[in-house]
């Protein structure tokens, strides 16, 4: 057949798409045509990043053949046989050297399900190293943190997307899918035309400007105060008698000790410390609290990606409790996970402290099921690793890692305080990189393989909402490329590892099912059959089970006594200048004289480090550089002219960009997005110093920086 029924392959919603590969459009463009499918999550709609994404398959700059440096510095093609030959000797002589864990990899959250549970797999088997870890501790370890220990279980939206069609009132934290995600604004349209979308953002983002016109509420307050916000929320809630107690009472544990916890965050002190105004934090708590069945309350990463960003999370969830929200039909919480296979990525084992079904690599009932599937002895199993940022910063050290492989990650971009990482990735014996492009992390590689893309490959995703999903091959890859599952199965012959690595999706997708099995992400009873024929395919879903679980929660949560858990948290800005916490989780002091706070986010054309979008001509032709968002009056006090170049300085290092002057920000805020190489590239100002305490995530949303004029003509250097 011409035609091929798939999935987008950019972020977590996962829209639907047909592409045709022998229509008219096709023959003249050179690669598929795509078109929109009807889909739950998406409605037929797609993005323009989704439009566009099949010229990719057609790009001149495609890798297929694996490069290997030279003593002059210079990538060679090689191959493969020489390039995987090259690979397992140089993590023989890593961990010969080294230890087992003098050789790491890094994963991503875009790899298929398949991809990423072998690569656990093959860490954990062949290499025996427990320095493996991922970057999806950079997007949605903050939320899964939060939902692990509120209410049991991690699963983003704890709901089927479509289940917000009917809300009336929706509470949006730190989230502009209006621009991240477009199709998923539909969702929202009923709550918007009753008066009830709350959008919590310090911008003015193209998001909470469906507030205006009585479409809802908009609460702007500083960077990094979400917490003290979502405090005050509760307790407008608990202090005017809104919470639903009959609730509380049945399905959850600590209200009392979490009703002190509150008691000092009345609405008139959390507007000095957040600049929302009190009333408009009572309004938002009583609309809320109006009716239970059609509310929600979502986060997003513009509250998680702090040092408190478990807390803030946390808070959501409190506040949500409070209100009777999850686990009813019609209401809940969620998180709206960001890259395509965050949900998946995080679930089967390519965390450090992780193994398949999300079970814990410490648990001895897990460690020895999952081993047995796989054919070893646990004791052979390595214990838990070290999360993305610790991973990082050991690369080239003494005693850190001397070898790193790369799979589906552009850190170069994409870390915090990528300066150190660079010079990490510098230090290294040995790296290894798989991609599709030479990527800014790539280039400094020593050896890069060239993988398939999306539309080239057989496996499967899984969504926002649980939902597990095919992923087609609708056309050949390049002659000279090979899929990661086939690479590790060759790495692991060489190697001599013990069990088995199968090239086959179909195959590991078996695998990973009866490894999950019993696990809190069970996919024990997802059959490939049913998931090409298009069943919904929601997880859990146990062996023997005759369904999945679109909704978890109705009957009880993931604790043992069945209950959620109102976790009380403490918030760290109380007026004070310094953070009281440990150093390792201190935040640094924002908002001080001579400072703007800077917060990064995505744009509408562009995704993640932009390695795939900012190579299509019409997506970098809307957005060919990064631009500074700067208050006009800020800018005015800093001689800053809209159109300018200008410098920001942080204590990590310097970014430059375009000025764009614009009143959708606050005056003490500015604004960057992540997409851009090089000199705009703002996680450079962006500390690798301090981390959340539970889920390691990095101070990305929050950081003092100044900023100035340059002249255009000065170097960059």
């Amino acid at each position: 057949m011409s035609t091929t029924a798939t999935h987008c392959p950019y972020c977590a919603l996962q829209c639907a798409m047909t592409l045709d590969t022998d229509s008219a459009a096709a023959a003249a463009q050179g690669f598929p045509e795509v078109r929109a499918r009807q889909f739950p999550v998406n409605g037929g709609g797609m993005c323009r990043k989704g439009w566009t994404s099949a010229e990719l398959l057609a790009h001149p700059s495609r890798l297929t053949a694996p490069l290997l440096r030279g003593p002059d510095g210079m990538f060679r093609e090689v191959s493969w046989d020489a390039a995987l030959d090259r690979m397992a000797a140089e993590f023989r002589a890593a961990q010969d050297r080294y230890g087992r864990d003098g050789v790491g990899i890094f994963g991503g959250g875009g790899l298929t399900n398949e991809k990423a549970y072998q690569l656990g797999k093959f860490a954990r088997v062949a290499l025996r190293t427990s320095r493996i870890d991922y970057n999806g501790r950079f997007c949605m370890s903050s939320a899964a943190a939060a939902a692990n220990r509120s209410l049991g279980a991690d699963r983003g939206l704890p709901f089927p997307v479509t289940d917000l069609d009917d809300a009336h009132t929706v509470l949006l934290l730190g989230s502009n899918p209006a621009e991240t995600m477009p199709p998923f604004v539909q969702h929202l349209e009923h709550a918007r035309e009753r008066g009830g979308l709350i959008v919590v953002d310090p911008r003015r983002s193209a998001t909470a400007r469906m507030t205006d016109d009585d479409g809802g509420i908009q609460l702007q307050p500083t960077p990094g105060s979400d917490l003290v916000l979502l405090l005050g929320l509760a307790h407008v809630v608990l202090h005017e008698g809104l919470a639903d107690l009959d609730y509380l009472e049945r399905r959850t544990t600590g209200l009392e000790a979490f009703r002190t916890s509150v008691g000092a965050w009345w609405p008139e002190r959390v507007e000095q410390v957040t600049g929302v105004p009190a009333e408009r934090l009572r309004r938002a708590a009583r609309r809320l609290a109006r009716e239970r069945r059609g509310t929600y309350v979502l986060t997003g990463r513009g509250v998680e990606q702090h040092v408190d960003g478990t807390d803030t999370a946390t808070a959501a969830i409190n506040l949500a409790l409070l209100l009777g929200l999850p686990g009813r039909p019609g209401s809940g919480w969620g998180t709206l996970t960001g890259q395509g296979n965050g949900q998946g990525g995080r679930e089967h084992g390519q965390k450090a402290d992780q193994l398949p079904g999300y079970r814990s690599i410490t648990d001895p009932a897990a460690r020895a099921h999952v081993a047995g599937v796989w054919g070893v002895d646990p004791a052979e199993l390595p214990g838990p690793g070290i999360p993305a940022v610790r991973l990082l910063s050991t690369l080239g050290t003494e005693g850190g890692v001397r070898c790193l492989w790369v799979n589906g990650s552009n850190v170069v971009i994409g870390a915090p305080d990528t300066a150190a990482v660079t010079r990490g990735l510098q230090a290294l014996d040995f790296l290894v990189v798989c991609d599709l492009f030479l990527s800014e992390t790539a280039e400094y590689a020593d050896l890069v393989l060239p993988v398939p893309q999306w539309a080239e490959e057989e496996g499967t995703m899984t969504n926002l909402e649980g939902r597990v999903l095919r992923r087609r091959r609708a056309v050949d890859p390049p002659p000279g490329t090979r899929d990661e599952l086939w690479i590790m199965a060759e790495l692991a012959r060489r190697l001599e590892a013990p069990g088995a690595f199968s090239p086959h999706p179909q195959e590991v997708f078996a695998e990973l099912a009866r490894a999950s099995a019993g696990g809190t992400a069970d996919y024990s009873g997802i059959r490939w059959a049913a998931l090409d024929a298009g069943e919904a395919c929601y997880w859990p879903w146990p062996v023997g089970s005759s369904t999945g679980t679109p909704r978890v929660f109705l009957d009880r949560f993931g604790h043992p006594d069945g209950r959620a858990r109102l976790v009380p948290v403490r918030a760290r800005t109380a007026g004070r200048a310094v953070d009281p916490s440990p150093r390792a989780h201190r935040r640094e002091p924002l908002h001080g004289p001579g400072t703007l706070t800077l917060t990064t986010g995505r744009y509408l054309e562009h995704y993640q480090s932009g390695n795939q979008t900012r190579r299509v001509s019409s997506l970098l032709g809307a957005r060919p550089e990064s631009r500074l968002q700067i208050h006009p009056a800020t800018a005015a006090a800093l001689g800053i002219r809209d159109g300018a170049a200008v410098e920001l300085t942080s204590a990590r290092g310097r970014a430059v960009a375009l000025a764009r002057l614009s009143t959708d920000i606050r005056p003490d805020t500015v604004f960057l997005p992540f997409h851009y190489a090089g000199d705009g590239t703002p996680n450079r100002l962006v500390s690798s110093d301090a981390v959340d305490p539970v889920s390691s995530m990095p101070e990305f949303k929050a950081g003092s920086v100044t900023v100035r004029a340059i002249d255009p003509q000065e170097s960059t250097r």
